[in-house]
C-alpha cells in the first residue's frame, strides 16, 4: 500500500495544478465557486484512476492529464448539484458552495463544469472518448434522480438501491478506467476489463461509504451521525436492518422515513442499532465480493507496476475510515 500512497503523492502537484489551470479559463464568480470546490483537498480518485489505466495498458504519452482532470471536474459538478438537492450545509467539514456563494451560483458552476469537462474531452479528438464522458454524465444524472425517486418512497429494496449506486457513483468511476484504456488505445477486450474493474469498483466505494455514515463520528467524514437517515436515504446497512424487523416495526420506521419525522436523536439512535447489530460490517463484506470481481476483471491486463497499483487501489478501497 505504501506504493500506492507513493504514486499517489508523486501525481497529486500535477492533478492539480492541472485542476487550477482549467479552471483559471472559467469566467469571474464562476471560477471562484468551481476553484472553492475542485481545489479543496480530495481523494481525486477518478484523476489517478485515468493516469494508472492508461498507463497499465501501455500508453507512454504526457498528455493524459487533462483527460484525467475533466473526471474529477465531473465530479465536483455533481457535488455542487447534489449538495444543493440535499439541502446539505457541509461539505467535507466546510461548508457547502451554494451556503458559501448561493444556490443560483453553484448551479451555475456546476453547469459550467460540465461544459468544462466535456470541452477537455472534445479536445483530444477522438468520438469515443466524447461518447463515453457524457454517457458518464448521463448515467450519474438519472442515478441521481432515481435516488430522489426513493427518498420520496424508501424501501428495503436491494435491487434498487444497487441501481442507484451503480449510476450515482460507479459510472464515473467506470468511465474514468475505460477512458484511460482508450487513451491508451487498448484491444476491445482490455477496454472491457478497464470498464468492470471501474464499475466493481465504483460499487465498493459507495457500500464502504454508506457503511462509514454507520461507523464512523460526524467530524472524521463532515457528515452529522444519522445524516441519510434524516434525508430518507436507505442504504445498504438499513436494508439489512430492515429486513430483520417485524412487518409491524418495518412499516413504522419506512413511515417515519417517508414523512422524514425521525429526531436527530432517534436517527443516531438507530445508526446505533444498525451498528450493533453488526450491518455495518456486513456491508464491508459484500464490498468486498465487489473488489475480488474487480481485481479478477485485472486479469487481461499486462503485468506491470501500474497494474499492480490499480489492484491496491481496490483493497485500499475496503480499509477506508473516512
Amino acid at each position: 500500500m505504501n506504493e500506492l500512497q507513493e504514486y499517489f503523492a508523486s501525481e497529486l502537484p500535477r492533478i492539480n495544478a492541472q485542476l487550477a489551470e482549467e479552471t483559471g479559463r472559467l469566467e469571474g464568480l464562476v471560477q471562484e465557486v468551481a476553484q472553492f470546490v475542485l481545489l479543496a483537498p480530495g481523494k481525486r480518485l477518478r484523476p489517478l484512476l485515468v493516469l494508472l489505466t492508461a498507463r497499465a495498458l501501455g500508453y507512454l504519452g504526457d498528455n493524459a492529464y487533462p483527460l484525467a482532470c475533466a473526471l474529477e471536474i465531473l465530479h465536483a459538478a455533481t457535488l455542487l448539484h447534489d449538495d444543493i438537492l440535499d439541502g446539505a450545509d457541509t461539505r467535507r467539514g466546510k461548508a457547502s458552495a451554494h451556503k458559501t456563494f448561493g444556490t443560483q451560483e453553484a448551479i451555475l458552476a456546476g453547469d459550467a463544469l460540465l461544459a468544462l469537462a466535456n470541452r477537455i474531452g472534445a479536445a483530444y479528438g477522438d468520438a469515443r472518448l466524447s461518447y463515453h464522458l457524457a454517457e458518464g454524465i448521463m448515467e450519474t444524472a438519472v442515478g441521481e434522480i432515481r435516488e430522489i425517486g426513493a427518498m420520496r418512497r424508501p424501501s428495503a429494496d436491494r435491487g434498487l438501491y444497487l441501481d442507484i449506486i451503480t449510476g450515482k457513483t460507479a459510472c464515473l468511476i467506470r468511465t474514468s478506467c475505460r477512458l484511460g484504456a482508450l487513451l491508451a488505445k487498448a484491444p476491445d477486450e482490455s477496454c472491457a476489463a478497464a470498464a468492470e474493474f471501474g464499475l466493481c469498483t465504483g460499487v465498493a466505494f459507495q457500500l464502504v461509504d454508506d457503511a462509514l455514515d454507520y461507523e464512523t463520528p460526524s467530524g472524521d467524514i463532515g457528515k452529522p451521525v444519522g445524516g441519510d437517515i434524516l434525508e430518507g436515504k436507505v442504504t445498504w446497512p438499513l436494508i439489512l436492518f430492515l429486513e430483520t424487523l417485524g412487518a409491524a416495526e418495518r412499516e413504522d420506521l419506512i413511515a417515519a422515513l417517508t414523512r422524514r419525522s425521525l429526531t436527530r436523536e432517534q436517527a443516531a439512535a438507530l445508526v446505533v442499532r444498525v451498528r450493533q447489530a453488526g450491518y455495518a460490517a456486513r456491508t464491508r463484506e459484500f464490498a468486498a465480493e465487489y473488489v475480488a470481481r474487480a481485481k479478477k476483471a485485472l486479469a487481461a491486463f499486462p503485468a506491470s507496476p501500474e497494474t499492480d497499483r490499480l489492484l491496491q487501489a481496490a483493497d485500499f478501497i475496503l480499509t477506508r475510515t473516512k
